[in-house]
């Protein structure tokens, strides 16, 4: 294979992409927060749309709204029975918490004479002429104050609350029109560029959706795997919740970093357990983190090289290093958008700078 020979045009062309993609970048990055929502429904849409279809082919469903309503429908119910099974057992345990810690303050205070000084200590500062001066002094202010915080607080999560409910009907509108018309948006964009770019272009979006449907049954069967795997290891300790916590981190594993939401959960299942059994609580949390570290080894070292590397082709490192790149240059969308787009720059990079289509093409015909 000859290597092409660089020239002045060829370089000039090459500056140009780049100070586009940059300009792209720039762009996205500025637009985030009106972009966040369409590349949220964009993923959920590309999620659904095979559950749409089955419905729609399959359970004879004559129109696609339809099947969009029943599929949301449907999704909506699994997770309202999720929600039942989980959550009340959470709230249950959090209540028990709370008992157990006012319980323990109780008796803190009534096994010491501490309450009993800071009384004598109020009553005899009473007295005091300075002290009721200040108090008189500052008690309007001090009203004031309080009411005007109380009153920013309430118009503050009346805001956000507005704004949150906001955001999501947009995701559902956009969900809902994209399901609408899936097909011409996945394969319309195509005429929307020049006849002898099509080809090129068909098959970097084929590369891309091939690595976006290995990377989703990769990861959910590592979720799985992993949820399986804290399970286990919670039982072995005899960790409070232990089915159930280990399934919801392997959940959380879906979606990158997310993973650090579980010490939450872990860390308040660790308090009521030491408060309930009276065992020490650093030593349950020790064994906790245990189960995390054995459990991450096994996922670093075996799972994700052995799953991802087979059904993606890629080596882990550069999946974590593409997560880290775009997350830092385009926060959350960021993470939304690495793997397609590290996905189209390897396959852009393959075919036309290696220029390994014709290879391909080749043992494609020889098998």
């Amino acid at each position: 294979m000859l290597e092409r020979e660089i020239t002045f045009d060829r370089v000039v062309r090459w500056l140009i992409v780049a100070f586009v993609a940059i300009g792209l970048i720039l762009l996205i990055n500025r637009l985030s927060s009106v972009l966040l929502p369409f590349f949220i429904a964009w993923i959920l849409a590309y999620m659904i749309y095979p559950f749409v279809i089955f419905l729609q082919n399959k359970c004879r469903l004559k129109y696609r709204i339809l099947s969009i309503v029943v599929a949301l429908l449907v999704i909506l119910a699994v997770l309202t029975l999720t929600a039942f099974l989980v959550v009340p057992p959470i709230v249950e345990e959090s209540i028990r918490l709370a008992g157990l810690i006012t319980v323990y303050f109780h008796d803190t205070f009534a096994s010491s004479d501490l309450l009993l000084n800071v009384m004598n200590m109020l009553q005899n500062y009473a007295h005091d002429d300075s002290l009721m001066k200040i108090i008189q002094q500052s008690s309007v202010m001090d009203m004031a104050e309080n009411f005007v915080l109380q009153a920013w607080e309430f118009l503050s999560g009346t805001i956000n609350f507005a704004i949150g409910l906001l955001g999501s009907l947009v995701v559902m509108l956009y969900l809902v029109f994209i399901l609408l018309d899936y097909e011409k948006i996945s394969d319309g964009w195509i005429r929307l560029l020049p006849a002898s770019k099509r080809s090129f272009a068909g098959m970097v979006v084929g590369d891309v959706k091939n690595g976006m449907n290995a990377y989703f049954r990769g990861q959910s069967l590592i979720a799985l795997l992993v949820g399986i795997l804290f399970s286990i290891g919670f039982l072995i300790i005899d960790f409070p919740m232990a089915i159930g916590l280990g399934l919801f981190i392997g959940a959380l594993n879906l979606i990158p970093y997310l993973q650090l939401v579980g010490f939450i959960p872990t860390i308040i299942l660790a308090l009521v357990k030491a408060a309930d059994t009276g065992q020490n609580f650093w030593v349950i949390m020790l064994c906790a983190l245990a189960v995390f570290a054995v459990v991450q080894a096994i996922q670093d070292m075996y799972l994700t090289p052995r799953i991802m590397g087979r059904v993606m082709g890629l080596n882990p490192a550069i999946i974590l290093l593409s997560l880290s790149v775009w997350g830092s240059l385009l926060g959350i969308i960021g993470l939304i958008i690495a793997l397609p787009l590290t996905t189209l720059l390897i396959s852009y990079y393959r075919r036309f700078v290696l220029n390994e289509t014709d290879e391909a093409d080749a043992d494609g015909q020889k098998a």
